[in-house]
């Protein structure tokens, strides 16, 4: 099976500081459908892991969440585009969980959920704590530098290997080119 993981606020949607908070919030980043429609036609299952606090910092609700997220598909699915599943994270970093990002709980738990390993998965993230969470279960650490992206390449401490492209487009374009 051909699998890949994104993150999603920085890397499919454009990123807020303040959160994305509702469906309006929503606004997809030029050229990611495409690109996930792309990967799509390419073979590969595309799922969503995400940290969402925003559920634990009472500024918007399940409800709310899965709205969101239906706007997602919904506009994912206009290019041609499927995002089998999304896996979210609705706790805080001082709830000190397995599945917040930089802990790969939810990384293991699409493992468990799809039957594989997840050794040569490529993931893609804004942040440092999206390809940690990754690379600790053996995927393939990609960097986009849209979201939080670019401060995040200046940080430094990425994972060794990692792929740096200027956005999920960019990134998708390059992958089906030399996929190994």
């Amino acid at each position: 099976m051909k699998l890949i993981i994104l993150d999603r606020d920085g890397v499919i949607n454009h990123d807020s500081p303040d959160f994305i908070k509702n469906p309006g919030e929503w606004i997809p980043i030029p050229g990611s459908l495409e690109a996930i429609a792309r990967l799509n036609q390419a073979g590969y299952r595309v799922v969503v892991a995400s940290n969402q606090s925003g559920i634990a910092r009472q500024l918007f609700d399940m409800d709310t969440l899965n709205a969101i997220h239906r706007k997602m598909h919904d506009l994912a699915q206009q290019v041609g585009a499927t995002i089998e599943a999304v896996f979210f994270c609705p706790h805080a970093a001082v709830d000190n969980c397995d599945c917040r990002k930089p802990k790969a709980g939810m990384y293991e738990e699409i493992a468990k959920r799809y039957g594989v390993s997840l050794k040569g998965v490529p993931t893609v993230g804004d942040s440092l704590r999206d390809l940690q969470a990754g690379f600790v279960v053996g995927c393939l650490p990609y960097l986009v530098l849209t979201g939080k992206g670019e401060k995040t390449a200046h940080t430094g401490g990425l994972p060794p290997g990692t792929q740096i492209f200027p956005d999920l487009a960019a990134m998708v374009q390059q992958f089906l080119k030399n996929p190994n």
